[in-house]
């Protein structure tokens, strides 16, 4: 159902998915989506990824999950986060991970949907601790396109080296407000 829902509402829009990799190779991944200037990265990149079929879970702040939509939020793959607490989070994620048989762990490491300065690391630290790959999710404005298409090996690379690759990734991935995002991620 959420396959079709996905296609109606790209449709819709005049979206389109663009996705070449062969997916059902990738059982677990550290799913980053940038650049993260709007909610409506949100909605496009969750359409696609229901068009993928993909199992994702996300980290989200709980007060989404508490109010009487929290059912939904819960539903697609929300898991509330009390940020007022201090968690080890690539531990916690990486045991999710971990413990599935197949899911996209959703991370966006911008942090927030103002321009970022640079971006958090904790998605390569739990890709690394729960032996991996990171998948490159997008969301273009000015093509009209959201998918994933690029899988970034982390074993045995530095920070430095896999945060080259990525930002080469997004330099030509046009957000939703371009001057809130940030092209240098480190």
């Amino acid at each position: 159902m959420k396959k079709l829902i996905g296609k109606f509402l790209y449709a819709l829009g005049g979206w389109k998915l663009d996705n070449h990799l062969d997916l059902s190779k990738i059982d677990k991944c550290v799913l980053v989506c940038a650049p993260h200037t709007s909610n409506w990265d949100f909605y496009y990149t969750i359409l696609a990824f229901w068009q993928m079929g993909i199992p994702m879970k996300m980290f989200i702040k709980d007060a989404w999950t508490k109010p009487w939509y929290g059912y939904f939020i819960k539903k697609m793959g929300g898991i509330g986060i009390d940020r007022s607490q201090r968690h080890n989070m690539v531990d916690f994620a990486a045991e999710i991970l971990e413990n599935a048989d197949r899911l996209y762990l959703i991370n966006t490491p911008e942090g927030t949907r103002s321009r970022a300065e640079k971006w958090k690391n904790g998605f390569y630290h739990i890709a690394q601790k729960a032996e991996v790959p990171v998948a490159l999710a997008y969301c273009d404005f000015k093509k009209k396109r959201a998918g994933i298409s690029k899988i970034v090996d982390t074993e045995n690379r530095s920070l430095e080296n896999v945060l080259d690759e990525i930002q080469d990734f997004y330099k030509n991935v046009t957000p939703k407000y371009p001057e809130l995002y940030n092209p240098k991620i480190y």
